[in-house]
């Protein structure tokens, strides 16, 4: 892709997602191209439907929490690590769901975009949790599936209590860490 076609694409990603957070999933493309600065047109050549455009909007969603994982574990301690993770992704959960939910009744949940998208979380997650427990802040029963469902669980929890988030985070983590 030229230099010029990247940073519309760019552009373009960054404005359906915060138009898709601001004003939901069925917010008109000529808004989204108009707030990107570029023409209806150039939207529909990187982005031929709206489908194509909410399936990369959720795919750059993922993949920056899949990044988070990986920035924060060089970053951080282990178990600090794993908290800001999990800090991350109940944050960045609100933002998701709408689209995921839009997704899912058009897309098969076994479709590549949500396999891979899947795959790729549980790998990191995988990352963050194993370094905690070999550091010992972890209990070591705890599984992927236990983070990601707990996670889940939290970021509805907080959905309209988002002030509630670091609070309840911190009585997760507590149930988390190891006794030894």
């Amino acid at each position: 892709m030229r230099a010029d076609a990247r940073r519309n694409y760019e552009r373009l990603l960054a404005e359906a997602k915060g138009a898709f957070l601001e004003h939901g999933v069925d917010v008109p493309l000529e808004d989204v191209a108009r707030r990107a600065g570029v023409g209806i047109g150039t939207l529909y050549r990187h982005f031929p439907t709206r489908l194509a455009l909410q399936e990369a909007v959720y795919r750059d969603q993922v993949d920056s929490l899949v990044a988070k994982a990986y920035e924060l574990d060089e970053a951080l301690p282990p178990g600090e690590a794993l908290a800001a993770w999990m800090r991350s992704f109940v944050e960045s959960a609100a933002a998701r769901r709408g689209l995921m939910q839009t997704l899912k009744a058009v897309i098969d949940k076994h479709s590549e975009v949500f396999a891979r998208c899947h795959d790729e979380i549980r790998e990191a997650v995988g990352l963050v949790l194993a370094r905690a427990q070999e550091a010992g802040t972890v209990r070591p029963d705890v599984t992927v599936s236990d983070v990601l469902r707990l996670n889940h669980a939290l970021s509805v929890a907080t959905e309209h209590a988002p002030q509630d988030t670091g609070r309840l985070l911190s009585f997760l983590l507590d149930g988390l860490r190891s006794q030894s």
